[in-house]
């Protein structure tokens, strides 16, 4: 059986502000979807381990999101995840990285998950990332010393998108600059549809709409 690791931040709000935020839960639960769907297990894990700080898991007519919400062994994963420092990459096929603005200001600069995620994609293992998680690759180096996403193509959540969602002023950081200053090339189209990128081992979504996608193209890796 497939095992899937997924990554989530331990930051609670948006950049330095007290606004909450974390992981937007539509990110996760729609790639996980994907990946139930396909028979495979998965883990959850953080920097710190403990409880995931969401936001929402209250949206109206998403019955996937309500969905997996309602379970309890999701429940359990989330309000309990691994610590990095106790993980063994060997006993995982992928990792992936939903998105939240909380990423930004944990797994964006985090040496020993980006050490970690290395070496599961060095092992043949696949990366997937959606949204803000694509943040998670910058810290990435491989052994040859160069980053991961050097002579890749990349997609994200887009400056049109954090316009668009008034969190332009907000965040730490740029993210669609970012990449594009790192990746081979970034890819994007216009702010809230779907699109999903798929350059060798690598995938990246460029907003929550795109989570499903995501999923379905790492399980398609992973067959």
């Amino acid at each position: 059986m497939k095992k899937i690791l997924i990554i989530v931040t331990n930051h609670a709000t948006l950049g330095t502000t007290d606004q909450a935020n974390g992981t937007y839960a539509p990110e996760l639960t729609h790639a996980l979807d994907a990946f139930l769907q396909a028979g495979f297990a998965y883990d959850v894990a953080s920097i710190n381990g403990g409880e995931v700080p969401f936001y929402g898991e209250n949206i109206e007519d998403d019955e996937v999101n309500t969905r997996i919400f309602n379970n309890d062994e999701f429940q359990s994963r989330v309000k309990n995840t691994i610590p990095v420092s106790q993980l063994n990459v060997d006993d995982y096929d992928a990792v992936f990285y939903p998105g939240g603005f909380g990423l930004l200001s944990d797994l964006a600069l985090h040496a020993p998950t980006a050490s970690l995620t290395a070496k599961l994609y060095e092992n043949g293992g696949i990366v997937g990332a959606v949204c803000h998680g694509p943040a998670a690759l910058l810290p990435i180096t491989l052994s040859n010393g160069k980053p991961l996403i050097e002579d890749k193509t990349v997609t994200s959540f887009t400056r049109e998108e954090e316009v668009d969602f008034g969190t332009i002023q907000d965040i730490p950081f740029l993210l669609e600059e970012a990449l594009t200053r790192k990746a081979a090339k970034f890819s994007k189209i216009q702010p809230w549809g779907v699109h999903v990128i798929v350059d060798g081992k690598l995938v990246t979504g460029q907003n929550p709409a795109s989570a499903h996608g995501v999923g379905e193209a790492m399980v398609e890796l992973l067959k």
